[in-house]
């Protein structure tokens, strides 16, 4: 009996399990007008001052343009001073990731919200702030000043506070996220086999959240060294002490663009060399 003669069969139709429409090129098919313009434009939105930053970009004195002793100062600063903001960051921010994850307390939502406050707070509002706290006549700055003759404005240690202010946001949020997705069990199971919180956390929990530990820390390093408002209003704007490269581009713009638009390309490459480290992380199409 052929496929035909079978009852229920129709004429000219195959038996057999339906086969599966494929996804991929179908499913993208036909993309909606509407959509497609405001997505170009958006594109094109986020690359065209990029690509401007390119075209005008003085690539025959670049050299000369980034071998002066004002951007190696400036360059010098910012590195180091990104870098000591990061470290502050990991030594205070991953013990705070930590509350916030493990451990449940009144207000922890209230005080979730104020440790994420400085990503949305305006850099100069946060540089104001620490004028006010820090300041010589500030809340604990005048303490500071009187009893231990130590003056944080206006100097190198005033650009790490100011860049560490704004940047241990980042890594509280990545860090808070990895201990959350973290199997709490095999903590528990070290606590139980005679090991102490702190000895659970540091032979059990970093090596399960190091990766995220390392992205945030990327990322706080990438804002420390972008930071501009908060650095120059609680830190100043003095060359060799204060200056940083985002400072420095402020000031070139004013009076030299080339080497505005050099300085600017640094910290284009040093972004671009970021996304590239995190790559694996958010890049990567599930």
């Amino acid at each position: 009996m052929t496929s035909l003669d079978k009852p229920g069969t129709a004429p000219g139709l195959r038996t057999g399990r339906p086969r599966r429409r494929r996804a991929g090129a179908g499913g993208r098919r036909g993309v909606p007008l509407p959509l497609l313009l405001p997505g170009l434009l958006a594109l094109a939105f986020l690359l065209l001052p990029l690509l401007a930053l390119l075209v005008r970009a003085p690539w025959r004195s670049l050299p000369e343009q980034l071998g002066s002793t004002e951007v190696w100062q400036a360059l010098q600063l910012s590195l180091i001073s990104a870098t000591a903001a990061t470290a502050v960051s990991l030594v205070l921010g991953v013990p705070l990731a930590w509350l916030l994850a493990r451990t449940d307390f009144p207000g922890r939502g209230l005080v979730r919200a104020l440790v994420t406050l400085p990503l949305v707070l305006p850099p100069v509002v946060g540089g104001v702030a620490l004028l006010l706290a820090l300041g010589r006549n500030g809340v604990v700055g005048r303490w500071l000043d009187a009893w231990f003759g130590i003056t944080l404005p206006f100097t190198t240690t005033g650009v790490v506070i100011a860049e560490a202010f704004v940047a241990m946001p980042f890594l509280v949020i990545s860090v808070e996220g990895t201990l959350r997705a973290a199997d709490p069990r095999y903590e528990e199971a070290a606590t139980t086999l005679g090991a102490s919180r702190f000895t659970a956390f540091r032979r059990v929990t970093l090596p399960l959240i190091a990766p995220g530990i390392a992205a945030g820390a990327v990322l706080a390093w990438a804002r420390a060294l972008g930071e501009f408002g908060a650095t120059i209003t609680f830190a100043g704007n003095f060359p060799g002490r204060t200056q940083t490269m985002p400072l420095s581009v402020y000031l070139a713009l004013q009076n030299d663009p080339e080497a505005a638009i050099a300085l600017s390309l640094v910290l284009l490459t040093v972004s671009i060399a970021v996304l590239a480290s995190l790559r694996d992380r958010w890049m990567t199409t599930p």
